[in-house]
């Protein structure tokens, strides 16, 4: 596996991926990786890559003044292993400096899915999602793009924004890998304490029978209020539980009878924000 830290070795290794007939997928990370991380290798491949490229760069655009970027788990030595077992054939690992040089002016604003939810929970989140996936896709060349459904909205800023910009790359959705009790994998559940942890999959399960209720046709305001008294009564702190149309992000006050839907939630348990979303 190559290992990449400037742009002149980037371009380089993937311009012989290129002239060696090998289709790039890239993989975007911030770390701390999990098998979660590792599928989208897979899926990547599954999809037709010839190569695939994985970044490992905490990007200090999509965390607010108030939110964990010190904190944020890195484990360089521990992610470069994971990845060589994965087969991938390159680690993009750019410094702040050079994926944001001094002077730099440029981000990427992408309205339409980034409204409401994850985008009024952490203002700015999304831009800094936008830029930086725009500018990995622009080093990295790649035709592919594989990201995971865990981070829902994400997902649908990025697909929007390569899409609005013309950048020739495919966006690979790749279903979420949970846990065996269902807990959705993130690099944050290491934070939870030991009861927390066996708390933390109630937010799956509750997701899913109201999912279930919904799509038999139950009235969804009662049965999404009646998951958050079951939520809170088990100490979670939710910051939202919605119906929405899976591409626009836009809520739903009744089932649709066509086109997909999406129930999404964030919710605290302790001090680690939890996320997941489930097709309706």
């Amino acid at each position: 596996m190559q290992i990449c830290r400037d742009l002149p070795s980037l371009r380089a290794a993937t311009a012989a991926f290129r002239a060696a007939g090998r289709r790039l997928a890239v993989v975007p990370t911030m770390g701390a990786l999990h098998e979660g991380h590792l599928a989208l290798i897979g899926a990547a491949r599954a999809a037709g890559a010839g190569a695939v490229a994985a970044s490992i760069f905490v990007n200090p655009l999509q965390f607010g003044p108030n939110e964990d970027l010190a904190r944020y788990p890195r484990d360089e030595e521990g992610d470069l292993a994971k990845l060589r077992a994965a087969g991938c054939d390159l680690a993009w690992l750019p410094p702040v400096e050079v994926m944001y040089p001094p002077g730099n002016a440029t981000v990427i604003e992408v309205a339409g899915p980034s409204a409401g939810w994850e985008g009024d929970a952490r203002p700015g989140h999304f831009r800094g999602v936008a830029t930086v996936c725009c500018k990995l896709f622009l080093q990295s060349q790649a035709e592919l793009a594989a990201f995971g459904e865990k981070d829902w909205q994400q997902l649908q800023v990025v697909t929007r924004m390569a899409a609005d910009l013309d950048i020739p790359i495919r966006i690979l959705p790749v279903p979420t890998v949970r846990e065996a009790d269902g807990l959705a994998m993130s690099s944050r559940n290491r934070f939870l304490s030991p009861q927390e942890r066996a708390t933390a999959p109630l937010l799956h399960r509750a997701m899913t029978e109201a999912a279930a209720a919904i799509g038999a046709g139950a009235p969804v305001a009662a049965t999404l209020e009646g998951a958050l008294a079951r939520l809170r009564g088990a100490g979670f702190a939710p910051d939202y539980l919605a119906l929405v149309e899976a591409e626009t992000m836009r809520p739903l006050a009744a089932r649709r009878e066509q086109g997909p839907m999406r129930l999404i939630a964030a919710a605290r348990l302790g001090t680690v924000r939890l996320l997941d979303n489930i097709a309706v």
